[in-house]
């Protein structure tokens, strides 16, 4: 039986109990674990070695109840969880049980019965209601036409098993291929399935969108579900039941529907595959993109990866056969539209421009003519708040939090100081704490500021009707409330806004139509990061924000995308301004491979967090000490380079230390096997004196953030 325990747990394994009748594997049931009762998933019988000591049958607890409405789990997703646990080293329990909807937990075998049974009422009830004019057979949407590029890379899809990378240019019509490629696997057989993935919740309301009005007309009004973390534990649940029995076509979601149990899998979508929002932080540090082609492969199902700038692992993998390349690339370079041209990009000297300004004079004015015509610009800034710091300019005091190794954020629009790492927040002071000094200002700036300053240099002048110019700012801030962000986009997409200010958040995946002008306020930070996926990340995000201008090929005015640099010669800029993302990831990956680094090697972390950083640190490097002389790391020891514990970037959040320690391997086997003989050692490392103090500790395989 899997059962929900972390890993650093002793009881990471599964356990044992009664049952009256024999259960299949994959029953889910409930049991008794100390004082709670917990949902679990019957597992296959794990062998039983020699030194194993007899169990008690008398010690054995029974099974509590037994959901036998549901179908038990097919063991082709079991075998997906063993696969991600033991790869992310995990306890299996955790990834599964993390893997089923929330309330599924609460729900007693009754009221499951009585929601199924109701459930299947209102289908028979809408399968038997006669047909009315409101969706009358008409209604399928008429298909637009395909371009020479999606034609062929439709077809070299279905001539070939995959794995798949689309690579297309932003505007190529890359999601007009998802949905063909979906609608010829759903048309092949009568109970076949399709997951598509994306990188963020808000990006899921238009592609559901989409995707509802080209396939409900067909498939029902049922066809087509969501699943991701901000739908309502009910919502969450109603969609994985609709998976599970096949009652959904189509599943589309985050990173956690790659765990939905679909039990007719054919073809599995992931845009933007090149996103980090695919590799969980927390808890079980999988990677959904890379979790994805396993599961194709282990269900016969199609996988198709699409993004503009593919990650470079995915792009490595799709290199020639010839040359050991795995996926197969399809090529779309060209946008939709005989007047579809990516757009100019333009770099602005910032060191020739006035000191201190946040706008330059030439982006300025060039905002300016497209407000004139009746277009819309948006500046995009990856650092949301008003101001990152606030600080005393007698004593140099700083907004500090008292909790985190890092600044709280100054947010003008409720004079508030927020982390936001802990959360911790308070109001402005009205003099600096340590001196008294009343001269405490913003430093930096962030898009509320961004938002406040260009609202001042607009403010002479005037859309085309006279009326006043309109700012918008979508942000994390600005789109807390259930139906904000879905409202503010509606807003952009009608005209009603002329400029949009915004991080990521609106820099990749939408479809702004009217927008001609996208301008990036200080990029230069990644430039120069001691993380070497930092050039990787910051290409791929100037890209992606350029791509949201001129996706209407009516319009005639050239789109352009603006860079504010003080290196405007860096080769990232040259390569981007050229849109030649070939010529980027080959540079990239020759100094990979000159420095050892993924996809040329394979990485892992181990983390610690303590009540001080010194035992986290002892935790690690005892560990690593430790290696030395055990007989079981002996074969793999010398294919595993192992560094000095050190503190994470943020190091202290929520009073909580943290450190962690880099292992490499030029073998993924060999970090694999090392890692799983390891855990014994990393278990017995917590009872050292030296490490008195640490509350915590996890791997993590793949990691993106270093």
């Amino acid at each position: 039986m899997l059962v929900h325990t972390p890993a650093h747990s002793q009881m990471a394994g599964t356990l044992s109990y009664t049952s009256e009748h024999a259960l299949p594997p994959g029953t889910l049931v409930r049991v008794p674990l100390g004082q709670r009762e917990l949902l679990g998933v019957v597992w296959e019988q794990q062998p039983i070695s020699d030194d194993t000591p007899p169990m008690d049958p008398s010690k054995l607890r029974p099974v509590a109840a037994v959901l036998d409405a549901l179908a038990p789990l097919s063991v082709h997703w079991r075998t997906l969880i063993h696969f991600a646990a033991s790869y992310y080293q995990r306890s299996a329990g955790e990834v599964a049980l993390a893997a089923l909807p929330p309330q599924l937990r609460d729900i007693s075998s009754l009221q499951l019965a009585r929601k199924l049974k109701k459930k299947a009422k209102s289908q028979l009830k809408a399968q038997a209601a006669p047909a009315t004019d409101a969706t009358p057979p008409q209604d399928i949407p008429e298909l637009v036409a395909l371009t020479p590029e999606q034609t062929r890379a439709i077809g070299q899809f279905d001539d070939n098993p995959g794995p798949f990378l689309l690579f297309g240019a932003t505007g190529s019509g890359k999601t007009e291929v998802f949905m063909r490629c979906a609608a010829d696997v759903l048309a092949s057989s009568d109970s076949s399935q399709v997951l598509v993935m994306v990188p963020e919740i808000n990006l899921t309301p238009q592609l559901e969108e989409r995707f509802k009005a080209r396939f409900c007309a067909q498939y029902g009004l049922e066809a087509v579900v969501s699943m991701h973390s901000g739908l309502t534990p009910a919502q969450r649940l109603a969609s994985w039941l609709a998976a599970h029995s096949g009652n959904a076509r189509i599943v589309l979601g985050t990173r956690m529907a790659v765990f939905a149990s679909m039990p007719h899998l054919a073809l599995i979508v992931v845009d933007e595959e090149h996103d980090p929002s695919y590799k969980s932080q927390d808890g079980a540090r999988y990677s959904a993109r890379d979790l994805a082609v396993y599961r194709g492969k282990l269900e016969g199902a199609k996988v198709l990866l699409g993004s503009a700038t593919p990650s470079l692992e995915s792009w490595y993998h799709s290199r020639p056969a010839a040359e050991g390349g795995r996926y197969m690339r399809l090529e779309m370079p060209s946008r939709v539209g005989a007047n579809a041209i990516l757009p100019l990009v333009r770099r602005v000297d910032m060191n020739h421009q006035p000191k201190g300004s946040v706008i330059s004079p030439p982006l300025l004015d060039a905002i300016g003519q497209r407000i004139t015509r009746g277009e819309q610009s948006m500046v995009f800034l990856n650092r949301r708040g008003y101001a990152p710091v606030l600080s005393c300019a007698d004593c140099d005091w700083k907004s500090n939090c008292p909790h985190c190794s890092a600044f709280r954020v100054f947010h003008k629009i409720d004079r508030t100081l927020r982390c936001h790492h802990c959360g911790f927040t308070e109001r402005v002071p009205r003099a600096c704490p340590d001196c008294g000094s009343l001269d405490i200002a913003p430093v930096g700036r962030g898009t509320e500021r961004l938002e406040e300053q260009l609202a001042l240099l607009l403010s002479s002048m005037s859309r085309p009707d006279g009326s006043a110019v309109r700012i918008a700012r979508i942000d994390a801030d600005t789109t807390k409330l259930k139906g904000s962000l879905e409202s503010q986009l509606a807003q952009v997409h009608s005209g009603e806004v002329d400029v949009l200010v915004g991080t990521q958040m609106i820099a990749k995946g939408h479809d702004f139509r009217r927008i001609t002008l996208v301008a990036a306020i200080n990029p230069d930070g990644a430039l120069f990061s001691s993380d070497f996926r930092s050039p990787e990340r910051l290409f791929g995000l100037l890209m992606q924000a350029a791509g949201r201008a001129g996706r209407d090929a009516s319009n005639t005015s050239r789109s352009e995308m603006w860079v504010q640099t003080f290196h405007p010669t860096h080769p990232l800029y040259e390569t981007l301004k050229q849109h030649d993302y070939p010529a980027f990831a080959a540079s990239q990956l020759v100094e990979r491979q000159q420095a050892g680094m993924p996809p040329f090697s394979f990485q892992a972390l181990v983390r610690a967090d303590a009540r001080t950083q010194e035992a986290a640190q002892a935790f690690l490097n005892s560990a690593s000490s430790a290696c030395d002389g055990l007989a079981e790391l002996a074969p793999w020891r010398e294919h595993i380079t192992l560094y000095p514990a050190v503190p994470m970037s943020i190091q202290r959040v929520a009073n909580v230390e943290r450190a962690q320690m880099l292992l490499e391997s030029p073998s993924r086997a060999a970090l694999q096997r090392f890692l799983n003989a390891w855990q014994p050692t990393l278990h017995a490392m917590r009872s050292q004196p030296q490490c008195k103090g640490l509350l915590r500790w996890a791997i993590d395989v793949d990691p993106l953030l270093i």
